[in-house]
């Protein structure tokens, strides 16, 4: 249903993202990316790693690390896939937000909500008008 495949999205040195294989209609699940949670206090070691850029929330206490295609779904503003956390299954599952179709890449707004326009994390920090 999906594969990873070179993305036009990126054009850092790891500019891949997850594609479908085949159309999937919307609701459909996607993949389910089961999650390695720390607690958000350990974050600190992983902010000096590349492995930041690519942790989620993981409830209030908790941050984590996804497995499979979890960390490969690349960033869009108007996105055609969501995610919703499945903590007792332990996994982050993502479903089609609406149809996709074969060869499209699949894209997830990082913010968690498909509506959610804030700015990202990561343009923040390169800001040099953001005050934090």
């Amino acid at each position: 249903m999906i594969e990873v495949k070179t993305s036009t999205l990126s054009d850092g040195e790891l500019n891949r993202g997850v594609f479908a294989t085949k159309d999937i209609a919307k609701g459909e699940l996607i993949h389910q990316a089961p999650v390695i949670p720390y607690p958000n206090e350990e974050h600190v070691h992983i902010e000096k790693t590349l492995l930041a850029d690519y942790a989620f929330e993981y409830g209030k206490n908790h941050t984590a690390l996804l497995l499979g295609y979890g960390m490969l779904f690349n960033h869009s503003y108007t996105p055609n896939a969501t995610y919703e956390i499945n903590f007792p299954n332990h996994t982050f599952d993502f479903f089609a937000y609406k149809d996709i179709k074969a060869g499209e890449e699949i894209l997830i707004n990082y913010n968690g909500d498909v509506d959610d326009d804030d700015p990202l994390w990561f343009n923040m920090e390169n800001d040099p008008n953001n005050q934090k």
